[in-house]
């Protein structure tokens, strides 16, 4: 009979190549994920690991059982969630992850009011920019992913020659067909200048422009994206600075040191100095979205998450209509 915990160190054994390693990110000893692998095999009725040097390395059958390992473990997070809540969610609890604008600006809202609703629910709460936020919900390691796309994008996938996959995401990275996905809000991108910058007024800026402008460039993401968007007005941006760091972007461009275009919800909790934004066309925008799991969404805990994740976006879009 298969164990849960032997399927949780399989996977840490063949995520870090060796027993002792699992061992220190499971945190227990090396001689208990070696007969916990013993265990696992003899249920299995099969080799599951082989030793090649001084790592391990999965056999045809490992390697199966690990692609079916998250789905599993997602499953039973899900059973266990849902029996621990059903007193009315007095308990449980949910791992989010979310990427930095987001956790500074929906999810201190979305954790406040469920935790005023619910007081046991516990929240944790990890940043990864997608497409590693999508991976880890796939992969079991989270149970709620705040998430954006851009709208009209979807990454290709990949031909026989591989040339379709760009460098950093894997192909389809924006498919989430096999996740719950829960519209939150539209985020559109400004222009961000130093404030005696040429084009500072109060009009409308074509991002043609900037062509012949210095570029601070954001998330790996935001940057591709910024040099399709300038490659479909005509020219080839030239970044001088990129970083992940949004005030980093922000101190740079008040520095006038260059433009850059940032997502308005960026701008939610980091006062500009020096630097202003303008708006930008043609307007691109980002869809933000909360996904999770199928099995998940039916766990009251992370269903109320969802909700709250909602009701702090629509919070947020009713105070900038304002």
């Amino acid at each position: 009979m298969i164990e849960a915990r032997h399927l949780r160190v399989l996977r840490a054994v063949a995520a870090t190549g060796s027993f002792s390693a699992a061992a220190r990110e499971l945190g227990c000893t090396q001689p208990a994920v070696s007969q916990q692998m013993k265990a696992l095999e003899q249920s299995t009725g099969t080799p599951l690991l082989i030793r090649t040097g001084r790592e391990m390395r999965l056999t045809q059958a490992g390697g199966a059982l690990v692609r079916h390992a998250a789905g599993i473990l997602a499953g039973l997070t899900a059973a266990e969630e849902e029996v621990a809540a059903i007193a009315g969610l007095r308990a449980g609890r949910v791992r989010l992850v979310s990427f930095p604008s987001g956790s500074s600006t929906l999810v201190p809202s979305a954790l406040a009011a469920l935790r005023a609703a619910h007081p046991g629910t516990r929240v944790s709460l990890v940043e990864a920019e997608p497409p590693r936020s999508v991976e880890m919900l796939r992969e079991g390691d989270c149970d709620v992913a705040l998430a954006f796309r851009y709208e009209g994008r979807r990454e290709a996938s990949p031909n026989k020659g591989g040339g379709g996959r760009r460098e950093g995401e894997g192909a389809n990275a924006d498919d989430w067909s096999d996740l719950v996905v829960r519209p939150l809000l539209a985020d559109r991108l400004v222009g961000l200048i130093p404030d005696n910058h040429r084009l500072s007024g109060d009009r409308a800026v074509s991002i043609a422009e900037f062509a012949d402008e210095s570029w601070i460039a954001g998330c790996p993401r935001c940057r591709r994206q910024l040099v399709d968007v300038c490659e479909a007005a005509g020219f080839v941006p030239r970044i001088d600075f990129a970083t992940d760091d949004y005030p980093a972007v922000i101190g740079l461009v008040g520095a006038g040191l260059g433009v850059a275009v940032l997502p308005e919800l960026a701008l939610e909790s980091v006062r500009p100095k020096g630097a202003r934004a303008v708006t930008v066309e043609p307007a691109v925008r980002r869809e933000i979205v909360a996904l999770t799991l199928p099995d998940l969404a039916r766990v009251p805990t992370v269903a109320a998450t969802l909700d709250q994740l909602a009701a702090a976006a629509g919070r947020l879009s009713s105070a900038a209509a304002g």
